[in-house]
């Protein structure tokens, strides 16, 4: 693979001190990327605040058009990341392709929202006292921004920080996660095809304890977001500073099939969010909530389907099933099935696992307090408990998101026919993302997502996410 340097002030910089990229596959050396020390972080702070001074002015048309031609590159170039990210990642070609083809509708709605970036007017004769003012508000860009994306979506996830914050008017310090930093500096390299400006968008790659944490420390930088775990998350807040932020972290999402439920619907759609790209997503169908007269018919399917997923090599069209990231991973998940079998859960298939490779794993007859039920598992398992009415359903579903270390509230399906019931979900579940007939695993790149609780804070999504990344001036005229 092309081996690139760190991205600082427009230009590739090499240190010393090197990070080795390995396939989670078969781990093949992939590259080996500078890492960045005291005088890199530096560096970069100085050129994204110059960069700062002008790109800030840049008009709006000018911000579009460097998101379309951005865009545009990497539709051209899509497999071309898509490969990037199979390899370094170990994401299956089928939802590498799709990741890079999300990307190019991220940037592209970003380049929307730069033209459409505006103020309001405000009726200050609303008030006694001001019937002779008359006033606006306008919406400027904060400054640096210092974005820090996951390893599990390496290029739309950084599409999501990057895009809104260049067509916002900001400028960027990208720090992407250390198993994953190649597709983040092919897409540096593509931003400067497209005519970035010189330190408008600058790339470090490093460890969190020491690139990160000296970056969101610098009271330069006025706005920090983040994609990634709730214990990363909340040292993060603790320790940002009076800054923006966005945090957008963990999750055990789940789905809830009631008794008139399409089952067909229900069975497709649970079993790619149970255990695509092996569950590594923030939004993984872990818990199945399904009515007692549907669970038999049900489980026994899921897990015929769960049994056929195809291993194999991600570069392979047909692979559905990948490595985890690393046998870490891969051995703690192990250890929460077993402990859960230790306490009277039951293995309906899966549960063995090869290195940083486990089989999909089904469990039932759970308890809410059972790791693999109230803590993110991260990891391809899925836990099946039944109902009796759909309000115990919900009961549980928020009983399960709340009994772990962190109180999350991300996103929850809700498969039903009966509009009464879709709307108590809907009010009921302590989550930000409720999707009616679909799995917890759904996301279209517009529409604002994020969770409550725990599992964040703010919103992402080109729109919502250019609102948390600029400022209100207020102005007001007294005639």
């Amino acid at each position: 693979m092309v081996e690139l340097g760190l991205l600082i002030g427009g230009e590739w910089v090499e240190t010393a001190k090197k990070l080795e990229v390995r396939n989670p596959y078969n781990h093949e050396l992939l590259a080996e990327v500078p890492q960045a020390g005291e005088a890199e972080v530096e560096r970069a702070l100085a050129a994204a605040q110059e960069a700062f001074t002008s790109y800030r002015k840049s008009p709006a048309h000018a911000r579009a058009a460097l998101l379309r031609r951005a865009a545009a590159l990497l539709e051209k170039w899509k497999e071309e990341f898509a490969r990037t990210i199979a390899l370094e990642a170990a994401k299956p070609w089928r939802y590498a392709l799709a990741e890079a083809e999300r990307a190019v509708e991220t940037l592209s709605f970003s380049a929307g929202e730069a033209e459409r970036l505006h103020g309001e007017t405000v009726p200050m004769d609303a008030a006694r006292g001001s019937e002779h003012r008359r006033g606006l508000f306008i919406r400027q860009p904060v400054g640096v921004i210092v974005a820090i994306s996951p390893f599990n979506f390496p290029l739309n996830l950084v599409a999501h920080k990057v895009g809104p914050a260049l067509a916002a008017g900001n400028t960027v310090i990208l720090k992407p996660a250390s198993a994953t930093p190649l597709t983040a500096l092919k897409l540096g390299e593509l931003f400067l095809e497209a005519g970035l400006p010189p330190g408008a968008l600058n790339i470090l790659v490093g460890p969190g304890r020491t690139v990160g944490e000296r970056l969101i420390r610098d009271k330069r930088v006025r706005m920090v977001t983040f994609t990634g775990s709730a214990p990363v998350g909340e040292r993060l807040k603790r320790e940002s500073g009076i800054k923006k932020l966005t945090l957008e972290l963990g999750s055990n999402s789940g789905a809830i099939i009631a008794e008139d439920a399409d089952l067909e619907q229900a069975l497709a759609k649970c079993l790619v969010g149970g255990f695509a790209y092996s569950g590594q997503v923030c939004i993984h169908t872990q818990r199945i909530y399904i009515h007692e007269s549907l669970k038999e018919r049900f489980t026994a399917e899921f897990v015929s389907r769960a049994a056929r997923l195809r291993r194999g090599d991600p570069l392979d069209p047909a692979t559905e099933l990948g490595p985890l990231i690393d046998e870490p991973a891969a051995i703690k998940a192990e250890s929460w099935i077993k402990e859960a079998i230790s306490q009277g859960a039951r293995l309906l298939c899966g549960g063995r696992r090869e290195g940083n490779f486990l089989e999909p794993t089904v469990l039932t007859e759970v308890r809410p307090e059972m790791k693999v039920v109230c803590e993110e598992t991260f990891a391809p398992i899925v836990v099946i408990d039944s109902f009796a009415d759909f309000e115990e359903a919900i009961e549980k579903f928020n009983e399960g998101s709340r009994l772990g270390s962190y109180d999350y509230g991300l996103a929850c399906g809700v498969f039903t026919r009966d509009l009464k019931r879709a709307w108590r979900a809907i009010e009921e579940l302590e989550v930000g993302n409720v999707f009616i007939n679909d799995s917890a695993t759904f996301r279209a790149d517009q529409m604002p997502y994020g969770g409550v609780k725990e599992s964040g804070l703010g919103r992402e999504g080109p729109h919502f996410a250019l609102e948390e990344m600029t400022e209100i001036k207020m102005v007001s005229f007294s005639l």
